[in-house]
């Protein structure tokens, strides 16, 4: 076996079983448990972050100053905001080893996904080889692959007579809904970042405030399209494992940048 195999894919084949094992051999609740135990076990990486973004919102005036004061010298705006963040222990780039260390997982998810998800039910033969001994299955071991309403070793998709193309099932579309609501709540200070950036000279801080607009959207998008060409399990795993996020970050620092999101659906149920 390789090193990714020997650091990542087997230890995470490994946990899947452990849990396929304990809820009863339904790999649905499995995926499910096993992303919220996944997701705790990076807390200790996304804390700091979560942190970092609840901080950068208590000091968001004190920021804006800077950026006012400095709106035509970017070199010294990026002084001051670095002696500002240094003084208050806020780390701007927290958020960037946690989101790689995801990126990683999720590939690794992609081989364990393969083998545990196969279409053919022989689960032994598969995994046995990754299996650490206390967790090795019976020659003979199947999986049932129906949780809901989905195989979960296919794409979570609906096929409509007339269409020439799937549309995206419901816990696809729910796991696209929670990373854009996820990735809104990072993002606090969007709206007030595009304000600045009309006020300075430079194009740098238009193209930040643009890319981190976009990515709010990216994600969940790349989500769909990938999740209409592999097993709905990894769909399962999604959900999950945003929602969970969405859930922490909103404990961490309220609803950030999905607060005008909250207010106008406040306003819309609220009247008559």
């Amino acid at each position: 076996m390789n090193i990714f195999t020997i650091i990542l894919t087997q230890p995470l084949t490994n946990g899947l079983i452990l849990f396929y094992k304990i809820f009863g051999q339904n790999i649905g609740l499995a995926i499910v448990f096993f992303s919220i135990a996944l997701r705790f076990a990076l807390l200790p990486l996304t804390k700091p972050y979560m942190e970092s973004m609840k901080k950068m919102k208590e000091h968001a005036p004190q920021i804006e100053k800077l950026k006012r004061k400095h709106k035509d010298d970017k070199k010294k705006l990026m002084q001051a905001q670095a002696e500002f963040y240094k003084q208050k222990g806020i780390n701007p780039g927290a958020g960037c080893l946690p989101y790689l260390l995801q990126i990683v997982v999720l590939f690794a998810l992609f081989g364990v996904f393969s083998n545990v998800l196969s279409g053919n039910g022989d689960l032994a033969a598969r995994v046995n080889n990754l299996l650490y001994p206390p967790l090795k299955l019976a020659q003979d071991a199947t999986v049932n692959t129906k949780f809901l309403y989905m195989d979960i070793t296919k794409p979570d998709v609906i096929r409509l007579e007339g269409l020439p193309i799937p549309l995206p099932g419901p816990v696809l579309i729910l796991a696209a809904l929670t990373q854009v609501i996820s990735a809104k709540i990072m993002s606090p200070h969007i709206e007030k970042q595009k304000k600045a950036a009309k006020k300075t000279k430079e194009v740098a801080d238009d193209f930040q405030t643009a890319m981190q607009s976009s990515m709010v959207y990216t994600f969940p998008l790349i989500t769909i399209f990938a999740g209409m060409n592999f097993a709905s399990g990894l769909a399962l795993y999604w959900v999950t494992f945003s929602l969970f996020q969405t859930i922490q970050q909103y404990k961490s620092s309220g609803w950030g940048g999905a607060t005008p999101w909250v207010r106008r659906l406040q306003t819309l149920v609220k009247t008559p």
